[in-house]
């Protein structure tokens, strides 16, 4: 049976993660999640401190053609490897991971319903929608402590290249959803989430 894929999508700090999490917990080893962050670009041509003013938050920092690749190959039924990103040196790792087709894969990422190629792979479109304010300080909490970032390199580049790209890019994507989950743990949203997984792919 085809892979059901489902895309999650939403601005940054949206709880795109934390609903990955509750689809994981609930479906466990049925689940494959594959995080559009590991397919950002190479970039061993620039330095690390050039690395750092790219925008990450553009479509054109995503190797969308690897990502399309290895999703065809996925619903084929072969296994993929898979890039690692290393957020702390802002570039790819030499590590790859080993992605294995499974009933249910996950596709999150802030930007992958911008890509039509991408989108149009997805069996089920979630958008994970949360207030500004909350995706900012999730965004700084989460930069700081887990990617070794300042609050000053964090707030630069949220008001560079986060907000404008969200605005111009994640924003109107959300119309391409199926659903749309506030805060992305809403529990109603959830159970009728859960439901419909289970149904399709039971049929």
């Amino acid at each position: 049976m085809k892979p059901l894929i489902i895309g999650i999508a939403g601005g940054t700090g949206s709880g795109k993660t934390t609903l990955t999490h509750s689809l994981k917990d609930r479906f466990q080893d049925q689940v494959q999640v594959i995080y559009h962050d590991n397919y950002y670009k190479r970039n061993d041509h620039l330095t690390y401190q050039e690395r750092t003013q790219l925008n990450y938050d553009a479509p054109q920092a995503f190797d969308s053609d690897l990502l399309l690749e290895h999703l065809k190959l996925l619903l084929a039924g072969q296994s993929v490897q898979g890039p690692v990103y290393d957020f702390t040196q802002h570039n790819r790792s030499d590590q790859i991971q080993l992605i294995e087709p499974r009933p249910i894969i996950i596709l999150e990422g802030i930007l992958i319903f911008v890509e039509p190629a991408i989108r149009d792979l997805c069996d089920i479109k979630i958008f994970v929608d949360t207030d500004a304010d909350v995706r900012i300080l999730r965004r700084l909490r989460r930069d700081v402590i887990e990617r070794g970032r300042t609050i000053e390199s964090v707030e630069e580049q949220y008001l560079t290249t986060v907000k404008p790209m969200h605005e111009l890019h994640v924003e109107p994507s959300k119309k391409h959803a199926d659903m749309i989950i506030p805060e992305g743990v809403n529990l109603v949203a959830l159970d009728m989430l859960f439901h419909r997984i289970s149904g399709q792919i039971a049929s």
